[in-house]
């Protein structure tokens, strides 16, 4: 597990302890219900709803990845963006807003105008060749996620040699380049659902620990994902109690962040697993 730190707006943030990233969707399709936010007063509420839950951070999305979503216009995007971001700025100023855009345009002006933080890229480049220059001249924390296609695409035959190596061949590739550019603040994100089998899913979190040779933080996001609806024959809106299992799980293998609908949750998963970390530290010592 990585325990090192990350700058954010300048200051150092600590990831020896995990961290939960609230998601906030100013999109009418995104495929759990419950995230959607379109007022002012919806955007408000949302962030102020995680926030109180203990959320270390946000992240905003205007454009819907879910499998199949039809593609958005950039300046739709930008617009739902600025409205969102008006608001979650007047809501909550000094927190700490990560915004999830593959566009570079979009990641500019997100960061120039209102102060984002860290950019969320579920392509890691693929769908923007602009995206890591404007990172490396921004000095922005970085979330780079494995994807196979695109939204529109990625589910219709996703197929693998071996998933596990894949994955971090091309994360290492990513990485690689990105170190070049002096970038020094990555975050890695193996996407799960994204271009994926539920058993690819199930190995990558089978074999989470192992992204630990890259010495960098790891986020996941399984949230109410297919993963856990799809197996247990549920619907998104059920599948609270599945991730949260999933969560426990990916906390055992060294996940840094994670990527939530349901804030208080998540908390409550992570302060129970470090009693358990803390109980087994003493003992080995």
């Amino acid at each position: 597990m990585f325990t090192g730190t990350i700058n954010v707006n300048g200051q150092l943030l600590d990831l020896s302890t995990p961290k939960v990233m609230g998601i906030v969707n100013l999109t009418p399709d995104s495929f759990f219900e419950g995230s959607r936010v379109q007022t002012a007063e919806q955007v408000a509420q949302r962030v102020r709803q995680l926030l109180t839950e203990g959320a270390d951070m946000l992240d905003m999305g205007a454009y819907s990845s879910r499998p199949g979503a039809d593609d958005l216009p950039m300046e739709e995007e930008m617009r739902r963006l600025r409205k969102g971001l008006t608001v979650l700025r007047k809501e909550a100023p000094d927190a700490i807003v990560s915004v999830d855009t593959f566009r570079a345009d979009v990641a500019k002006m997100c960061i120039e105008e209102y102060g984002v933080a860290i950019i969320n890229d579920i392509a890691g480049g693929e769908l923007d060749s602009n995206m890591f220059d404007t990172i490396a001249r921004a000095h922005v924390p970085y979330i780079i996620m494995h994807i196979q296609g695109t939204p529109q695409n990625m589910q219709q035959a996703p197929h693998y040699e071996n998933v596990l190596k894949e994955v971090m061949l091309h994360l290492a590739e990513k990485v690689r380049i990105l170190h070049e550019m002096k970038v020094n603040d990555i975050i890695l994100d193996p996407g799960f659902g994204f271009g994926k089998t539920l058993a690819h899913n199930f190995e990558l979190l089978a074999h989470l620990n192992e992204f630990d040779i890259f010495q960098l933080p790891l986020l996941v996001g399984v949230s109410r994902k297919s993963m856990v609806y799809k197996t247990l024959g549920i619907t998104p809106a059920e599948a609270l109690n599945g991730t949260t299992v999933l969560h426990t799980i990916a906390l055992s293998k060294g996940a840094n962040i994670l990527r939530v609908h349901d804030v208080k949750e998540a908390v409550e998963a992570i302060r129970l697993w470090q009693n358990v970390k803390q109980y087994e530290f003493n003992q080995d010592n």
